[in-house]
């Protein structure tokens, strides 16, 4: 099976790395500027569950993509999507598997819109990844998931194909056969987490000491709420480790977003936070909600952004 990774910067580069080291055939669709770092550095991972060196892995351009592949994993900033739709367009054949591994759930329609949704799989992954300013991909736990499925939930020959090619490669790979579900818990908690960590501009630790545990608790049931508005009513056990993870004492774990909003980055605000605010009961949840607090919060920080990218010379 010949794999696309579309991107290969945190997620895209960690699990393109492990399956080229795994010896499957991927190839990494960059831009020129990470292709000439690859090229001269390799594709570095540093993680606690082993290392990777690789040298000059396979790296195509836009301007070079003409042919076809059997799936493209998709793991671009949601911001991005619009160009890296176009980018990845001639990579896409007759059977070709679309595996988008953003988070939320709007860039769905986007793909659908531009492709077909016979193409598309639901997908998302669970792992803290970064890259350092050498370009080499920072895997900061232990936890490397992979996960997708046919969005109408039926088994298919295809995810089975895609599996057996994820399998056995580095990482933990899962086939699901209720991924619409997965994608709405790991939207709710990952939206829970970026909106507590950029609001307090903290770690979960930090802001557990300085008595948040509560706004935390608050938040989460606000995004469930809005999943159980929606269809998808959070299992408990997804709901505990989220009340767990965000309210732990003395924990460093805080969302990637905060670390975008550190560096004055763009963020993912409106496709999380944003999209989620959309999707709620307004007779349920109105602008005193912790939801819509830290959404301001993050949209007064991307006008600032904006403002001051205009005011250079």
């Amino acid at each position: 099976m010949r794999i696309l990774i579309v991107g290969a910067g945190s997620i895209g580069g960690y699990f393109g790395g492990r399956l080229l080291v795994a010896g499957r055939d991927v190839t990494l669709l960059v831009r020129p500027s990470r292709a000439a770092v690859l090229a001269q550095r390799g594709l570095i991972i540093k993680s606690p569950n082993g290392d990777v060196i690789y040298p000059q892995p396979p790296c195509v351009v836009t301007e070079q993509l003409k042919a076809t592949f059997d799936a493209i994993l998709l793991s671009c900033k949601a911001y991005d999507l619009p160009e890296v739709i176009e980018a990845l367009a001639p990579a896409v054949g007759a059977q070709t598997m679309i595996v988008p591994l953003l988070n939320g759930m709007r860039h769905l329609d986007t793909l659908i819109a531009r492709f077909g949704k016979n193409h598309l799989l639901g997908g998302l992954s669970y792992i803290s990844v970064d890259r350092d300013e050498q370009g080499a991909v920072i895997h900061y736990n232990n936890n490397d998931t992979l996960m997708f499925g046919e969005l109408d939930g039926n088994p298919s020959a295809r995810t089975e194909q895609l599996m057996a090619e994820m399998a056995n490669a580095g990482f933990d790979a899962r086939l699901s056969a209720n991924i619409r579900q997965e994608m709405w818990e790991k939207w709710a908690f990952i939206t829970a987490a970026a909106g507590m960590t950029c609001l307090m501009r903290s770690a979960v630790g930090d802001y557990v000491a300085a008595g948040g545990a509560g706004l935390a608790l608050r938040l989460i049931d606000e995004c469930c709420a809005i999943a159980a508005h929606n269809g998808h009513p959070i299992r408990e056990p997804s709901v505990k480790r989220s009340r767990t993870m965000l309210t732990m004492p003395e924990s460093l774990f805080m969302a990637s977003m905060l670390r975008d909003v550190e560096r004055g980055a763009p963020t993912e605000a409106e496709h999380l936070l944003g999209d989620l605010w959309q999707r709620r009961d307004p007779t349920a949840l109105d602008e005193r909600s912790v939801l819509y607090f830290a959404y301001t919060h993050l949209r007064s920080y991307e006008a600032q952004r904006l403002r001051l990218m205009a005011s250079e010379p």
